[in-house]
């Protein structure tokens, strides 16, 4: 049993909180997905670069849900870091 009932609740919130915002985001990236730029399909297909293993580089456009997902996720990190080292709560 814990001392302090107000670390229950910051751990739910920094567990289920993070949860919540990937869910949103998840499914808006996959309700939108169809939305696509004008030269996406030719940057697809054309190659850039062939590497010598026959590896071929295309300069394909990166999904901005993943890029809000991973900065999401390296943000989470830092602050929950932060939160814990200032609060003293030992690991």
């Amino acid at each position: 049993m814990r001392h302090f009932n107000l670390l229950n609740f910051q751990h739910i919130v920094l567990y289920v909180l993070p949860t919540l915002i990937f869910i949103l985001i998840f499914g808006l990236a996959l309700a939108y997905s169809h939305l696509k730029s004008e030269d996406a399909e030719e940057r697809k297909q054309k190659i850039i670069y062939r590497f010598p293993e026959g590896i071929e580089d295309r300069d394909a456009p990166f999904p901005l849900s993943m890029m809000l997902i991973i900065a999401g996720t390296i943000l989470w990190v830092f602050f929950y870091i932060l939160g814990t080292a200032l609060l003293g709560v030992k690991i």
